[in-house]
């Protein structure tokens, strides 16, 4: 028995016969959900907001506010981050034991690096959008260009061969 690399559809998919305009038997598709739901044992939210560090229980290390300098606030979080292992690995050479503090320091860096990088996934979203559209402009004006050439050259050949015949 060969395995399906997706599970089949749910049984209801039955109900939806091919869609014409005398034929509206089939019920409405369910509406999307809103709010909170439940996967797997976790409860997921609809709502596509960033929680704050604050929220997770996480301690801030960049200034707060909406006029973050994100470009500023990574350099110096990835200088504090090299300072903390460099740190880590003197503490492992000398003493081995003490070396706790240390990795929940790196750690909470790196939760403050991971929650700015998701701060600026928006931008990253419009700037990739962005770039496609403009591929997608250029690659249509230079469409349009190759259409003109082709035009004008067939032009120039069905006068090569009207020339052709009135010679004739």
């Amino acid at each position: 028995m060969a395995t399906a690399t997706y599970p089949p559809p749910p049984p209801f998919y039955r109900l939806y016969k091919k869609y014409s305009e005398d034929s509206k038997s089939a019920p409405e598709p369910p509406p999307p959900i809103e709010g909170n739901y439940q996967l797997f044992g976790a409860t997921y939210t609809t709502d596509d907001v960033l929680p704050s560090l604050e929220e997770q229980g996480v301690r801030q290390l960049y200034p707060k506010g909406p006029n973050v300098d994100f470009k500023k606030e990574l350099r110096a979080l990835n200088r504090e981050l090299q300072l903390h292992i460099l740190e880590l690995a003197d503490i492992l050479i000398e003493r081995p034991s003490q070396y706790a503090r240390r990795v929940e320091d790196i750690s909470l860096i790196f939760k403050n690096l991971h929650h700015l990088l998701n701060s600026l996934r928006p931008h990253q979203a419009r700037a990739t959008l962005i770039h496609i559209l403009e591929l997608q402009i250029q690659r249509r004006k230079q469409a349009v260009e190759d259409i003109k050439r082709r035009r004008e050259e067939a032009q120039r050949l069905l006068k090569e061969a009207l020339g052709t015949l009135d010679g004739q």
